[in-house]
């Protein structure tokens, strides 16, 4: 059986030998940090992938200020959620201002904390300027350290309950991480569609497939239990120029795998941080969501 493209590839040594090297990076660059070693910080940081989500695709090298802004959020957000005594926590970052259509948050991942005590962070990212998108395991700093918009974190740590069948299911090989993972890719995809998958979609999806694992084996299965469990996705009001300049001037963005009855009443539903973060605590699977700000 072919598998799915991923970049969990130096992770899966991770998962076989424990050895974590991305904590060995994260101590060294906020040692680098604490001595306010700023032009050396601009040059540590590398980025062989260009891979994006909830942020903006332009390209430009990180500048020592925001690689220090960066962590700094990410060392405080590790320090908070030490202190909550979670395990696994659904992360959000605002990567992009949102805020015409009333959403404060882009992205979203599953931060999870592992028997040595750091934390790590599984989300998807869109391969920028491509419909195609990846699952990616990654330290906080990593998390943080994008061209972010706002230096706020934001989490909701789940019910004991939902935690412990999270932690399992983020601690699987990585095979079956991502077994519910589509690679095409709209950021505006259909919350119960098929034919895309944003990152955000991807995130909640495996919630689901971590609850059910015995019986969620399929996307269409973990949107059912999405539906039964009452969670209601953003409904984006998008004219007909809005979209059309999106499915034109962005490969990463397209319209088709919404019904028709809505697309052409600019009704777009699709998964948000936000609706996920009003949905959990409305269900009973998480608290109320935490915020932190520079």
């Amino acid at each position: 059986m072919k598998r799915s493209s991923t970049n969990f590839g130096p992770y899966e040594r991770e998962y076989q030998a424990r050895v974590s090297r991305s904590r060995r990076l994260l101590k060294t660059a906020m040692q680098m940090i604490l001595a306010a070693a700023a032009v050396a910080l601009a040059s540590v940081f590398l980025f062989p992938l260009n891979a994006h989500a909830g942020r903006s695709c332009e390209k430009s090298k990180p500048d020592a200020a925001v690689v220090i802004k960066g962590m700094q959020l990410a060392e405080r957000t590790a320090r908070e959620l030490d202190a909550s005594g979670a395990r696994v926590v659904l992360l959000a970052r605002a990567g992009q201002d949102l805020g015409k259509y009333g959403l404060r948050y882009s992205h979203l991942g599953l931060a999870y904390k592992t028997e040595a005590g750091h934390w790590r962070v599984v989300h998807k990212l869109n391969q920028c300027g491509t419909a195609v998108a990846m699952v990616y395991r990654q330290g906080l700093g990593e998390f943080f350290l994008d061209d972010l918009w706002r230096y706020e974190a934001a989490w909701v740590v789940p019910t004991p309950a939902v935690q412990a069948q999270l932690l399992v299911a983020l601690n699987e090989p990585p095979v079956r991480v991502i077994r519910l993972h589509t690679a095409p890719y709209s950021i505006v995809s259909y919350a119960w569609g098929l034919k895309y998958q944003q990152s955000n979609q991807w995130a909640v999806e495996t919630l689901a497939g971590a609850m059910e694992p015995a019986t969620i084996r399929t996307r269409d299965q973990a949107q059912a239990w999405l539906h039964f469990k009452g969670y209601e996705p953003t409904t984006l009001r998008l004219g007909p120029l809005t979209r059309l300049g999106g499915r034109v001037g962005s490969a990463n963005v397209a319209f088709d795998d919404h019904p028709n009855e809505k697309r052409f009443s600019d009704r777009i539903e699709t998964v948000t941080v936000d609706s996920v973060f009003a949905w959990l605590p409305r269900a009973g699977l998480g608290a109320a969501p935490v915020v932190l700000k520079l």
